[in-house]
């Protein structure tokens, strides 16, 4: 999976931020495994998260200094952090057909 620039620094902030990853992969896996957590609702949080940290945060508030982040899309790393931290999705493998 392919994340943007803005993706992939959020990813690293909270890889480099322990407390902020736990926080987010807790927020995740309850939610996704509930079924309450749709790709869709993940990005809005996402942002709302980026509009949040931007007041004083790096490297959040030098986006919001330089004129603020264009609405990017944060679609696939909603995807990747469900992917990562959500529920094991189990899928069944066929069984081969019997020989004769």
């Amino acid at each position: 999976m392919s994340l943007n620039r803005y993706e992939q620094a959020i990813f690293e902030y909270l890889q480099s931020h322990p407390e902020e990853g736990r926080h987010w992969e807790n927020k995740v896996a309850t939610r996704a495994a509930r079924g309450e957590l749709p790709a869709s609702l993940l990005v809005e949080e996402l942002w709302e998260y980026v509009r949040e940290r931007s007041v004083h945060t790096q490297p959040f508030s030098d986006w919001a200094t330089r004129g603020g982040v264009s609405r990017s899309s944060l679609r696939n790393l909603a995807d990747y952090l469900i992917r990562l931290w959500g529920p094991v999705v189990v899928t069944r493998k066929s069984r081969p057909a019997a020989q004769p």
